[in-house]
């Protein structure tokens, strides 16, 4: 299951939570943003309960990360 995770973080460390974010399994790739939100992740996990999981316990637990808004793609 793909997953587009919209991620808003503390001032100023946008890069360094994005680092940390690449280096988790399952996140295929974190890129910064002008503007809201400050990254845009690409992740994959095996089914909606994985992916609750990897948000609830995996982004949102990253130091830096104030809110996470998650859309699954359902058709690629």
């Amino acid at each position: 299951m793909k997953a587009y995770v919209f991620i808003n973080v503390e001032p100023g460390k946008s890069t360094i939570v994005a680092g940390r974010l690449r280096a988790i399994e399952g996140v295929k790739s974190a890129d910064t943003c002008w503007g809201l939100p400050d990254i845009v992740a690409l992740v994959e996990t095996a089914n909606l309960k994985a992916l609750q999981d990897f948000v609830l316990n995996k982004i949102q637990r990253v130091a830096g990360v104030n809110q996470t808004d998650t859309h699954i793609v359902w058709e690629s």
